[in-house]
């Protein structure tokens, strides 16, 4: 009986209405008709003359009992259903990023990512998800894990593939020569190796590695070393010459400069060239060391001409070193700076002052110039073994003035008084000091040694 009345309570609703707008329909037209207005306006007319009244509610505006009964309960539990279904994925999804593999980012290995590619079927940090961007929606398409929602087939898709298979997959002719970003690497590292992987699938086609050819041949913008201004400069990277050549013009028979490629070091320096594909070579020349800084318009080119100095040397070090892993040999190819940064540098005579100069610690050289981008340093200190007198001291000796928040580096022919402006620097400054000299000397470091020319043979002697 309680459904029957409803029924008939909603059915008597309807007609009541109807009969209404009918109505107020003929009014609001007849309405319209006299003040010469179109047929819509009258329709306008009739539903505010009186009141818009939303559907399932009377004459008074109240929705019927039995009506918002019905309708209430059925979206409540719609919405619970909804609710928990999502919530069953997300604890699924979390549960999954926490697996093996799928617990650290497939571009860059940075912890607990927090975004996922949900057609590739990858998990990805923050920054790689932005460089998946990048590459467009019909290549990759990216979720929050945390924020978003997710159906049921993305997530069975990244169920199905995680990091590890797709890995696999877009990764099985990875050069030994290429390499693998990191969380700290400048973005255009990060972004090209992920464009490689998946735009131009370098690593499933051997074919289009170009840098692994043995030979390279193109422009980089070259800073230059009098003027300091970026121009044009032809390349050219041979393996079978061990060289890297420039040339001030392409007419010239004669490159301005032939580097060998045991001697040549690559780092990028986006900050310090002002370009986000800058990038810095490093020599020795006549016993110093020589930079020079380039850059590219292009990411992929920097990065392509970094992966063939890297593939030309890991081939000669393969046939110098036949008994030896890639793996071993790759630590070789080239090396980031370990720090740099500016500090106050006092001369080896008791009367000279503090200075501010930029420094490069380049593994166990400790470079000092007044520009970051000097072609030559000022100096260069050799960091040896601790057991050989090589130590790192806060403060300065008694007597001394000190600038800043000063240490000393004792050398074998001297000591070195540095200062920096804030505490925390120090500490990283000296701890990074250390770590060098607490490592034994290997016969490359004393070859490298042996070559350094000392800028200035006047020593001072402390007991400290």
């Amino acid at each position: 009986m309680f459904l029957l009345s409803n029924g008939y309570c909603i059915l008597n609703c309807f007609k009541k209405r109807a009969a209404s707008e009918d109505a107020d329909e003929l009014a609001g037209l007849s309405e319209a008709k006299t003040k010469n207005l179109p047929p819509s306006t009258g329709q306008k007319i009739r539903k505010f003359k009186h009141g818009f009244r939303p559907f399932g509610r009377n004459i008074h505006g109240k929705p019927h009992m039995s009506h918002k009964n019905i309708k209430q309960g059925n979206n409540c539990n719609i919405s619970i259903n909804n609710l928990e279904m999502a919530e069953g994925r997300r604890k699924r999804l979390q549960e999954l990023v926490k697996k093996n593999g799928n617990n650290i980012c497939a571009e860059c290995g940075k912890k607990n990512p927090e975004w996922g590619s949900y057609n590739i079927g990858v998990f990805i940090c923050t920054s790689c998800a932005g460089f998946h961007r990048n590459l467009g929606a019909h290549i990759s398409k990216v979720k929050s894990i945390i924020l978003d929602n997710w159906d049921a087939d993305l997530l069975n898709t990244m169920e199905e593939v995680g990091n590890l298979k797709a890995q696999a997959k877009y990764e099985v002719h990875f050069p030994a020569c290429y390499r693998r970003p990191c969380p700290t690497d400048p973005d255009v590292l990060k972004e090209q190796f992920i464009r490689a992987k998946y735009e131009r699938e370098e690593f499933i086609h051997v074919d289009r590695q170009v840098y692994t050819t043995g030979f390279m041949e193109g422009y980089l913008w070259k800073r230059g070393k009098e003027d300091g201004r970026f121009q044009q400069r032809k390349f050219v990277l041979s393996e079978s010459e061990g060289t890297l050549k420039y040339y001030v013009k392409e007419s010239h028979k004669e490159p301005k400069a032939k580097i060998e490629i045991s001697k040549l070091n690559m780092t990028f320096c986006p900050k310090k060239v002002g370009n986000p594909n800058g990038a810095q070579l490093t020599y020795v020349r006549e016993g110093s060391t020589r930079n020079i800084f380039v850059y590219s318009s292009n990411g992929s080119a920097i990065v392509d001409w970094y992966m063939a100095i890297r593939s030309v040397k890991l081939n000669k070090l393969r046939i110098a070193y036949p008994g030896t892993s890639e793996i071993e040999l790759a630590q070789f190819l080239t090396r980031d700076f370990l720090k740099e940064g500016w500090m106050f540098k006092t001369g080896p005579r008791s009367s000279d002052a503090y200075k501010w100069r930029w420094f490069t610690l380049d593994d166990r050289k400790l470079m000092y110039l007044e520009d970051p981008l000097d072609p030559y340093p000022k100096g260069e200190i050799f960091l040896g073994y601790h057991a050989d007198g090589f130590a790192v001291k806060k403060g300065v000796p008694p007597g001394m003035k000190e600038q800043g928040y000063g240490f000393t580096l004792r050398t074998r022919d001297r000591i070195f008084l540095f200062g920096v402006q804030k505490d925390e620097d120090r500490i990283e400054w000296m701890k990074v000091l250390q770590s060098v000299i607490e490592r034994p000397l290997t016969p490359q470091d004393n070859s490298m040694a042996a070559n350094l020319v000392r800028k200035r043979s006047t020593i001072r002697h402390f007991i400290y």
